[in-house]
């Protein structure tokens, strides 16, 4: 292969032609102190809030702290490699996680980057942690239901699309369990979802994976892990970078639901940041802006107007109680930004109601307004009859001779209580639970033995499945419980207790 000199003189002078000396200006600082996962930086002059910061090593950092002299910043990996005198350099960039569908199906940390080991996430777009909250004009009322698939709450506590449901009790109580039932029963719907796991061991975390896997749920789901072993920075950021996952979603006219597990931890690493960077203490050790901190938060979950595309991102924060008391710092601020809340109760999970939701204490601000109209229908007056169950079970156990209409009703809710139990990993079709709950409520139960509920539940299913499939399809088409609807339901019970029974 022969190259001429015209060829090479050609290529030279287009290259000449094309040389341009441009001038970088880079704003430097020095490291002055570091440690616990926090950096003092001199020299920033023209450093923004929210900021990332590139220290030597490949480690980037988040300018929290703007003083006079210096900036404070939270560093987002290890500070062994850091030491006093170091050059830190301004990127010019707001902290930001990369979103898109590619992100679905993943397992990330807080700054978006691949934990799962399938390589990398093939996406341009980024959206930055902290986001701006949609306007009372940009949203709409909340009004489409999002099925839990868990009849206590569908039922009782509904949660709509666009809402924030704070989830509150003791550790241990089925909280997370909650949550993953909810997950599973988004499965063939147009929901997303995305699981914020904050301060947790490893070991949960890959637990939690396994079982998303195992129902077919990570298809349409994304984790994003802030370990306990991570740097509590980490453990900051982590909600807010899962929050820009689901806005992109919710902006793009999608559905996603967003669970942050939990916001007690989150508040711990936040407090430990700012008690670091010097910031001034307030009750309980939490800074001034404790508040601001998960109420901008939350305040990003919302059902868009038709104009915006009419997307919804629903948040279900847990909060962790000490001892039931929910009379705590955190969990009366997370109380007074959300829509409600579903209080679980120790004593009620220890006594084998599971899910352990203590009806009384637990509300929903939405309402019926998330319901489907047969299920406000035959939910009209569950709350009300176990309300009254729980009061009369309390004086009953004095054991004073009770009339008629006083042990009916104690039988019915017993049978009320039962038929809410439910078992993990096994949420049910919102057409099923109707069909259930209006069995309870309609009397059909009062003389099946309460241990024997159960297998009947069970049975009357696979009784409709075979006889009367058109039941389901009916309520589920129409969405309400129309005479004809009642009047087969009422033919199929009658038969189906004949079986049972005889």
């Amino acid at each position: 292969m022969v190259i001429s000199a015209e060829e090479i003189t050609s290529v030279i002078k287009k290259e000449i032609k094309d040389y341009e000396e441009t001038l970088k200006m880079e704003t430097v600082g020095t490291v002055l102190q570091v440690g616990d996962g926090i950096a003092r930086i001199y020299g920033l002059d023209d450093c923004m809030s929210s900021e990332l910061l590139e220290f030597p090593g490949g480690v980037f950092g988040i300018a929290l702290n703007l003083e006079t002299d210096n900036v404070g910043a939270i560093l987002l990996g290890s500070d062994i490699e850091i030491k006093e005198g170091d050059t830190v350099k301004t990127t010019g960039k707001i902290a930001r996680v990369p979103v898109g569908e590619a992100m679905i199906g993943r397992v990330v940390n807080a700054l978006g980057q691949p934990l799962d080991g399938k390589g990398a996430i093939a996406t341009d777009r980024f959206r930055p942690l902290e986001g701006r909250s949609p306007n009372v004009v940009e949203r709409q009322p909340v009004k489409e239901p999002l099925q839990t698939g868990l009849k206590a709450i569908d039922a009782m506590i509904p949660i709509g699309r666009g809402q924030r449901e704070l989830i509150i009790g003791d550790r241990q109580i089925g909280k997370t369990a909650l949550t993953i039932d909810t997950i599973i029963n988004q499965k063939d719907t147009d929901v997303y979802c995305i699981y914020v796991a904050i301060g947790q061991k490893q070991s949960t975390v890959v637990q939690l994976v396994e079982t998303l896997k195992k129902y077919g749920a990570m298809e349409y789901t994304t984790v994003v892990a802030a370990n306990a072993s991570d740097p509590a920075p980490m453990l900051y950021i982590a909600p807010y970078a899962g929050c820009a996952i689901g806005e992109d979603l919710r902006d793009q006219g999608k559905h996603a639901l967003i669970i942050y597990d939990d916001l007690s931890k989150h508040a711990i690493a936040y407090r430990q940041v700012s008690l670091l960077l010097r910031r001034p203490p307030g009750r309980e050790a939490f800074p001034g802006d404790i508040f601001n901190l998960h109420s901008r938060l939350l305040e990003r979950a919302a059902k868009l107007n038709d104009e915006l595309g009419g997307g919804s991102l629903t948040a279900l924060p847990i909060v962790e109680t000490q001892a039931g008391d929910y009379s705590a710092y955190i969990p009366t601020n997370v109380i007074s930004i959300t829509d409600g809340q579903i209080y679980l109760q120790g004593d009620l999970f220890y006594a084998g109601v599971r899910p352990a939701v203590n009806v009384g204490l637990s509300v929903s601000r939405v309402g019926g307004n998330a319901q489907i109209p047969a299920m406000k229908k035959v939910a009209g007056t569950l709350r009300l009859n176990l309300a009254q169950y729980r009061e009369l079970a309390a004086f009953a156990q004095f054991g004073s001779d009770l009339d008629k209409a006083t042990q009916s009703q104690l039988t019915r809710g017993e049978r009320l209580v039962e038929i809410l139990k439910q078992g993990q990993f096994i949420p049910m079709p919102v057409e099923d639970q109707i069909m259930v709950i209006w069995l309870a409520s309609e009397g059909y139960l009062d003389d099946i033995p309460v241990l024997k509920l159960k297998e009947c539940e069970k049975e009357f299913f696979t009784f409709i499945d075979k006889g009367y499939p058109q039941i389901r399809e009916k309520i589920k088409q129409e969405k309400k419980l129309t005479d004809d609807i009642v009047n087969t339901l009422k033919k199929a019970a009658a038969e189906y207790k004949r079986i049972c029974v005889g």
